[in-house]
């Protein structure tokens, strides 16, 4: 799945990737890459992105829940995605250290693992209250 926003002069102001994946009991769409233009932030595009993938989850591929990885340090993501109903399902400890970003050549940061339940899981069940709480090895995640 992919959703550009471009502007009526051609300028590209955002887009969302993500696919749908899982097996059949945790079927569900995965958000790979959402960013916007700075010149474009705080216009709603991000909600309007993500919004487009959830559908598609939910409508065309039936998922049970959409779910990101983010830096546990990016606030502004984290406040943005817990404005549009995601919550913390776990902690995976140095989820970016595949990258080889940061000191001697390895970046170690943790991600959280967020979520949000779609209309097959009227129960919630994807989704935790206490998710923060909840740490996991880079290696558990798949």
């Amino acid at each position: 799945m992919c959703c550009t926003a471009q502007h009526p002069s051609g300028r590209l102001m955002g887009y969302v990737i993500g696919k749908a994946e899982g097996s059949p009991h945790d079927f569900h769409g995965h958000v790979t890459a959402l960013t916007v233009a700075p010149d474009y932030r705080r216009l709603s595009l991000a909600r309007t992105l993500m919004n487009f993938l959830e559908t598609v989850s939910d409508d065309v591929y039936g998922g049970l829940f959409v779910d990101l990885y983010v830096r546990c340090t990016n606030s502004i993501a984290i406040d943005l995605y817990e404005g549009l109903g995601y919550s913390v399902y776990r902690r995976v400890r140095e989820y970016y250290g595949s990258l080889g970003l940061g000191p001697g050549g390895k970046d170690e940061e943790d991600a959280f693992d967020m979520r949000k339940p779609l209309s097959r899981d009227p129960y919630r069940r994807s989704v935790r209250p206490n998710g923060r709480d909840m740490i996991v090895s880079a290696h558990d995640v798949s």
